[in-house]
């Protein structure tokens, strides 16, 4: 398939069903699978062989959907996870361990900001956030000796800010460790960071993938670039016998294209057990078939509404890579030249009870913690996700208390805008 256009991947690559076989993928719904011999079963879990024993490993149903993933990533293996913090935590995880450093652009989804800043420092895993607009020198300055892994998202959630994937790419090699890329809200409809230097890229396909809001789950796809055994000293879970496997390497049994996404299958899912269900990826491979048509749709309407927002008097800020006029407009025309998504952030006049009262009168874009769907959906952080923090706090984490997020779905655009329009008057 990778001579393939991007709709063709969408719609056919990951599956080929043989003869009489069922033309839509199966969901194998069992939690385990049957063996004539204990021999059999012992080569899987020796993994001297390939196949399926238990689903908290691996499923069928999984392993279609998450090779369409990585043939519209370009990558060379995927696994999928329950969601996209079990992505962003096992694609980190993976290579770093207690006494490990990553470097993370600081405009990145709060979750995730938490997750490695108080989580993952409490497994003794230390950050140095930069800004995302950081010079050379700058990022630079932020590498030590004991960093395993640099972290960005595309299009950070909700700042909007874009990844000089590039840069951070670069940054990231010189110093001789990987460049992980959440990749959730351009989807690789917009954006391919693995085409840009990216080594590990990873999805919630909660969000557009999916595109329904029926089923969460995660995703991550290796690129088959990074050569770990060159670095063999930084990575030496990848690099050096697991005692847990009978003393496998990893880096050397399945080679540069194999080895992250086996060693985050055998170990971290084997030991944290976050599998997507297969109902789940059942769903999600319904969405994938239509992300292709469905983006654009998204795109369209989110610049639509953002130059609407735009030109209103009460609007103090919108943020839209896609707007011209946006800080980041130039670095989106560069990685995003068909567009990012749908998702827009603007700041009311008035602060927090302007963006309850301007929220209260919307009819068409539902209050909801989402983002990212067919529904258009709306979230005021300092009223909800940020609830807890003083507007003074919001202002010092650059979330002003009257800023509004804004995912524009595939309503008519016309009536997307009648209802800002109404709420804003």
């Amino acid at each position: 398939m990778n001579d393939k256009k991007i709709g063709t991947k969408c719609v056919q690559a990951g599956y080929t069903p043989g003869n009489g076989e069922p033309r839509q993928i199966p969901i194998i719904q069992s939690t385990t699978f049957k063996y004539d011999t204990s021999e059999d079963m012992g080569k899987l879990f020796d993994l001297e062989a390939s196949g399926y024993f238990y689903t908290r490993l691996q499923n069928p149903t999984n392993d279609y959907v998450a090779a369409k993933i990585a043939a519209l990533e370009g990558g060379c293996a995927a696994m999928l996870t329950s969601s996209g913090q079990a992505a962003n935590f096992f694609a980190l995880f993976n290579i770093c361990e207690c006494g490990s450093h990553i470097v993370a652009s600081s405009s990145i989804y709060g979750g995730t900001f938490n997750l490695i800043a108080v989580t993952m420092a409490k497994m003794g895993i230390e950050v140095t956030f930069v800004s995302p607009d950081a010079s050379e020198e700058e990022l630079n300055a932020a590498f030590k000796d004991n960093t395993r892994a640099v972290f960005g998202e595309t299009i950070a959630n909700p700042a909007l800010t874009v990844l000089d994937i590039d840069k951070f790419a670069k940054a990231a090699h010189s110093h001789g460790v990987p460049l992980i890329v959440d990749n959730t809200f351009p989807t690789p409809v917009n954006c391919r960071p693995i085409e840009w230097g990216a080594d590990i890229v990873t999805h919630s396909t909660t969000k557009y993938m999916d595109g329904h809001g029926a089923g969460v789950g995660g995703a991550i796809v290796d690129s088959g670039n990074f050569d770990w055994m060159a670095h063999a000293d930084k990575f030496p879970g990848l690099c050096q016998p697991d005692d847990s496997y009978h003393g496998i390497t990893y880096a050397e049994k399945f080679g540069k294209e194999g080895a992250f996404i086996t060693k985050c299958t055998a170990q971290l899912m084997r030991d944290f057990g976050s599998i997507q269900s297969p109902q789940n990826a059942f769903i999600l491979n319904l969405g994938l078939e239509s992300l292709h048509v469905r983006m654009p749709k998204h795109v369209e309407n989110g610049l639509a509404v953002a130059k609407f927002l735009q030109s209103q008097p009460g609007v103090v800020k919108v943020n839209y890579p896609g707007l011209e006029g946006d800080k980041y407009y130039e670095l989106a025309k560069k990685y995003l030249p068909n567009g990012g998504c749908g998702v827009v952030s603007f700041e009311l006049a008035g602060g927090r009870a302007a963006a309850e009262s301007f929220m209260k009168k919307l009819k068409v874009f539902a209050i909801e913690t989402h983002v990212a769907d067919a529904r258009s959906c709306c979230l005021n952080p300092a009223t909800s996700t940020h609830r807890q923090m003083t507007d003074e706090q919001l202002a010092a984490a650059g979330i002003p208390a009257g800023l509004i997020r804004i995912s524009c779905g595939l309503e008519d655009k016309e009536d997307l805008i009648a209802d800002l329009e109404n709420a804003l008057k």
